[in-house]
């Protein structure tokens, strides 16, 4: 049973106590902002290299991308290229925890 009584969230969710719905001592409609502000500069920042990914003649037709095309049937998987991708996201990543 929470401490709260019948039917209430846990104390150690919503401070009870100040009156204010809080979460570790930081507001939920803070929180909940500044989830929606980090998802969609994500998904700006998303849609942005993938427009540019397109100006990008070699992304996807690398030697070692797999591409089977038979009659009504075609596969592609880009083998190489996840690879580089993969290498860069670590790096820039790996630098970003550096300056951190």
């Amino acid at each position: 049973m929470n401490e709260g009584g019948e039917g209430t969230m846990p104390s150690r969710l919503f401070n009870e106590r100040k009156g204010d719905r809080s979460v570790g001592g930081e507001d939920i409609l803070r929180l909940a902002g500044k989830a929606l502000m980090i998802l969609g500069f994500t998904l700006a920042v998303l849609g942005g290299v993938i427009m540019a990914a397109q100006k990008v003649p070699w992304i996807g037709k690398l030697p070692g991308d797999i591409f089977v095309k038979r009659a009504g049937f075609s596969f592609y998987f880009p083998v190489t290229t996840c690879i580089i991708v993969s290498v860069v996201l670590s790096l820039v990543f790996y630098l970003l925890s550096r300056f951190k």
